[in-house]
């Protein structure tokens, strides 16, 4: 009968039935993946993100058929703090609130820093960076008042250690590291936690055009690039699945996991431990 109770009280802890969820950058790719993981936890969901209306729709649908939640859309433009502002009057006034954020708009440019765009370079930290910081500072008060809380900021291993030429995204994904831990520290008796994912690569519609690319321009095998290109720095040598960086921002969101906090989690296949 203990165990029985034991087992109760873990499964109520993973479950987030009527929370409300924002994932930015969630209308295909790591941000989908993570959108129907917290849907599957019961949370009703915010999506932003880019596509064509009808996809956009068709994500939406299959969403509330399968998990039977609520889902809202804006596609507001994560690089203007505005849009930013507008999407949280969008959510406040449908829902009241937000419960769990989860930062995860990003975009990527690779050039030597002597020959870096500067219009990349300011793209590049206004959305993987600042827009977590609008975001953040948009959702503590309700999160402060209602005396809990989950930010959940998906940076990267390249939040943890560097790459030749990606200045930008290595620059930005360090600060959102930085930025996870700030906020973690000034709310840590509010209720409220803040971490930090850190995938490696992971297998996304995108990275599967990128092997398909680099196989035909340089005439290799699709698992040579897998393993010695894309994989490298990789020591397990597969990609994580959205659906495993689903089930951690599950957990985090959790509250089995309500003393993690101001922490980073390498979902790397081992990259930052060499």
């Amino acid at each position: 009968m203990n165990v029985e109770k034991k087992e109760t009280s873990a499964a109520v802890g993973h479950s987030l039935k009527g929370k409300v969820c924002l994932v930015t950058g969630s209308t295909s790719g790591i941000g989908l993946g993570i959108a129907r993981a917290l849907a599957a936890g019961g949370a009703n969901i915010v999506l932003n993100g880019f596509g064509k209306p009808e996809d956009i729709e068709a994500v939406q649908a299959d969403i509330v058929s399968e998990f039977g939640v609520s889902v809202v859309y804006s596609g507001a433009d994560m690089s203007d703090p505005d849009a930013i502002s507008d999407m949280f009057d969008l959510v406040l006034d449908r829902f009241g609130a937000v419960d769990v954020l989860v930062n995860n708009a990003g975009i990527q440019h690779v050039a030597p820093v002597a020959e870096f765009p500067v219009a990349k370079w300011d793209a590049i930290l206004a959305i993987n960076l600042s827009s977590a910081f609008h975001t953040a500072r948009l959702a503590l008060p309700g999160m402060i008042e209602k005396g809990w809380g989950r930010i959940i900021n998906v940076a990267s291993a390249h939040g943890l250690v560097g790459s030749a030429f990606k200045s930008a995204y290595v620059a930005a994904k360090h600060g959102m590291v930085g930025l996870t831990k700030v906020i973690a520290l000034e709310v840590a008796e509010k209720g409220i936690t803040c971490n930090a994912i850190c995938p490696g690569y992971v297998y996304t519609p995108l990275v599967e055009a990128q092997i398909e690319d680099q196989a035909k321009a340089h005439n290799i095998p699709r698992e040579e690039v897998i393993r010695n290109v894309m994989l490298a720095r990789q020591p397990n040598k597969r990609f994580a699945t959205t659906d495993e960086l689903g089930g951690i921002a599950v957990f985090l969101a959790s509250d089995a996991a309500a003393s993690i906090t101001g922490t980073t989690i390498a979902a790397d296949g081992g990259w930052t431990a060499t």
